[in-house]
């Protein structure tokens, strides 16, 4: 069985606030979690999730990364916040 991360651990591993996650998370654009108790329940990450989404942002150049945020939209993080 898959060892889940907190958001906590989520976070250190990121580099960014737990505030951040829950931001990201209202704008749908953080790793992908699960929620278990209702809308006010415990929230967990999958580490494989995290690790992919990490991987999605990986850049060769500021340039390649620039064209990737442009196609995603405003509002999706690449760097700390």
């Amino acid at each position: 069985m898959t060892t889940l991360l907190s958001s906590k651990q989520t976070a250190e591993i990121i580099g960014v606030k737990i505030q951040t996650l829950r931001v990201w998370r209202m704008r749908g654009c953080g790793p992908r979690y699960v929620r278990f108790g209702g809308s006010k329940g415990r929230v967990v990450y999958d580490p494989v999730d995290v690790t992919a989404w990490i991987e999605g942002r990986k850049a060769g150049s500021t340039s390649e990364e620039t064209v990737r945020q442009e196609a995603a939209g405003a509002g999706v993080p690449h760097a700390k916040a």
